[in-house]
């Protein structure tokens, strides 16, 4: 478990990491919030399909509590692991938006003061991550390698910077995280506060939907980010 949990912690860090660091170079390279949105998907979507491959040996690569939720409904996981899973995700990602800021020279732990809270964004968000939910079992139903489902997770993300009006948080501790954050990804406390129970209740009811449309998906498909994962360890 502690290594699961430093897997969490440093990869959910370095996800925060790209995606508000990437949103400041965007915002300082380019006067088009267009051009700054584009450079944000793509470094975020390239990061995290390298993140899951170097870390989903280790822990799953989660660094999504919405993702551990899935684990736990599945039956792969504990609530009492999910609970820790959260807390070193959280965590991880507050210390990712202090190192972006602090590259960038930024006011380290400033509270966002970008506005989300709107209905439309709110569905935007339960869309995006019930949607990320979708792809990453439907992979897992495939018994898609482990590159495989870093793609189709990455290209997930980066797709749906554009095509959700929320710009695709899909993660609460991402969501958290981007509270510390005056910047260009940030996001104001009391639209996180409502984001973080939309993303969980939309993960739920993806899982739910992805187990009735694949009974075969249980605990003995192994863990949801890295199929092989049990494999690999029963190898070993």
């Amino acid at each position: 478990m502690p290594r699961r949990l430093a897997a969490e912690f440093l990869g959910t860090a370095f996800l925060v990491a790209i995606v508000i660091g990437s949103g400041i170079a965007g915002d300082r390279l380019s006067d088009s919030i267009g051009l700054a949105l584009l450079i944000n998907a793509f470094a975020t979507g390239a990061r995290l399909g390298a993140l899951i491959l170097a870390f989903g040996p280790a822990s799953g690569a989660h660094f999504n509590p919405a993702v551990s939720v899935g684990e736990c409904i599945l039956g792969t996981m504990t609530w009492s692991e999910v609970g820790t899973y959260a807390s070193a995700q959280v965590a991880g990602g507050v210390v990712g938006a202090v190192a972006a800021e602090a590259m960038f020279g930024e006011s380290i732990l400033s509270i966002s003061s970008t506005d989300r809270l709107e209905p439309g964004l709110l569905l935007a968000e339960s869309i995006a991550t019930a949607g990320l939910l979708i792809v990453i079992l439907g992979c897992v139903r495939g018994r898609r390698p482990a590159s495989t489902v870093a793609l189709a997770v990455g290209g997930y993300i980066a797709s749906a910077y554009f095509f959700t009006a929320s710009t695709s948080f899909a993660n609460p501790a991402v969501t958290i995280a981007r509270v510390f954050t005056d910047t260009f990804a940030g996001i104001e406390p009391q639209a996180a506060i409502a984001f973080v129970p939309i993303q969980l209740i939309a993960a739920a009811v993806a899982v739910l939907f992805m187990r009735w449309l694949y009974p075969s998906l249980t605990s003995s498909e192994g863990h949801i980010v890295v199929p092989e994962l049990e494999e690999r360890e029963v190898a070993s």
